[in-house]
């Protein structure tokens, strides 16, 4: 068959070509989010903003009815809490008082660790080599294994657990305790506010009684103090003259030696009327210092032994001590050759499979022509 040209119609061309510039136009319209106007319901939105106008002046009306209500419910929170910090301001004061009172430090339970002459008190680390206190935390003993591990794991556990639902019940009772503390404090209160309202009336007539009585009792109070006050004067003036007659005639300037001697026994004297000793008492005060000086030199000694015991058991504990940090040292270059190991090992397993699934398993990827069949026609 030969190819021929065929006229072109042109009405049709026309119809094509009208079609086509319908379409671009009706999907400019519809693409355009801000110029479509194709199913908008006006009434709606009408609607809409009038019930927006509605709601923010219902809003304003309700926000200020609640700004009222925090003032007020702020100046009722400040005068509780004014009460509040008075009842635990007094509750303080009678906590501290009982615990002055009646919890002294000795006689807490955990008292003998805190205690500060425990370590006086205390024998020292090891006795002998039999000595039952030489335990593995001390490096007093080196046995190679804890035979009493199981034991003491399952009575640390038992023990751990009791003391959790000591701790439960504990809770549980403050818990309660606080609930009728509060229960007990809130009628408290309202008791106290109708009692404040009663005495509040009662008070007044009082204090008009009480201003009457304190004024009769003030000039009462002021007519016996001016009396006193001359007997004082007469008084002190009869002390004086008896304070010099005593003076005078007394054994202090006339240095009696008799009136040193106490009432209760020769070996007292009475300090303010003493003269000194005597040269037998001076050779007695010297023996007892002689004494006290070579019982501390004997002392001295002692303490110069016992710490050089001590320094000779820490320069075994420190040697120990080296031993057993060199044993970590080598487990621990053990332990890290074979993780080194180990991780070689998972990173040749995790290339062979991240080249499997790049190789094997995504091998379609999506190109572009994918994307591009999308938003191309309005229907």
């Amino acid at each position: 068959m030969y190819k021929l040209d065929l006229p072109v119609d042109l009405k049709q061309a026309a119809a094509i070509e009208r079609r086509r510039n319908m379409e671009k136009q009706r999907q400019s319209r519809i693409f355009n989010a801000k110029e479509r106007i194709i199913g908008v319901d006006v009434q709606a939105l009408e609607q809409q903003v009038q019930d927006r106008a509605v709601r923010e002046e219902t809003e304003a009306a309700r926000a200020e009815a609640f700004a009222a209500d925090a003032i007020r419910n702020d100046k009722v929170v400040v005068m509780m809490e004014q009460r509040q910090e008075q009842d635990i301001r007094n509750l303080n004061m009678a906590v501290n008082d009982f615990r002055k009172n009646f919890q002294v430090p000795e006689t807490r339970r955990e008292f003998d660790l805190n205690d500060p002459d425990g370590l006086k008190k205390d024998k020292p680390a090891r006795l002998t080599d039999d000595d039952p206190r030489c335990g593995i935390s001390g490096v007093q003993k080196l046995d190679g294994e804890d035979l009493n591990f199981t034991a003491r794991k399952k009575y640390q556990q038992e023990q751990m657990r009791e003391w959790t639902k000591a701790q439960i019940n504990e809770r549980n009772a403050s818990d309660m305790n606080q609930k009728h503390a509060d229960l007990l404090y809130e009628m408290k209160a309202r008791e106290l506010d109708q009692r404040a309202c009663e005495l509040a009336t009662a008070e007044e007539e009082c204090r008009r009684q009480i201003n009457m009585a304190t004024k009769n009792f003030n000039l009462a109070q002021q007519r016996e103090k001016e009396e006193q006050e001359a007997m004082k004067r007469q008084q002190h003036q009869d002390d004086n003259y008896t304070e010099l007659s005593n003076h005078i005639y007394g054994d202090m300037l006339t240095e009696n030696p008799a009136v040193a001697q106490s009432a209760f026994g020769p070996h007292r004297v009475i300090t303010d009327r003493w003269k000194g000793m005597s040269p037998e008492q001076l050779a007695d005060v010297r023996n007892r210092q002689e004494q006290q000086r070579q019982e501390k030199e004997r002392l001295a000694m002692e303490e110069r032994l016992r710490n050089e015991e001590w320094d000779k058991q820490r320069v075994d504990a420190d040697r120990a001590a080296v031993i057993l940090e060199r044993r970590e040292e080598r487990l621990k270059k053990e332990l890290e050759k074979q993780q080194a190991h180990e991780n070689l090992r998972l990173g040749a397993e995790q290339k062979a499979h991240r080249e499997f699934m790049d190789k094997e398993v995504y091998r379609n990827n999506i190109t572009g022509d994918f994307y591009s069949q999308w938003n191309t026609s309005s229907r």
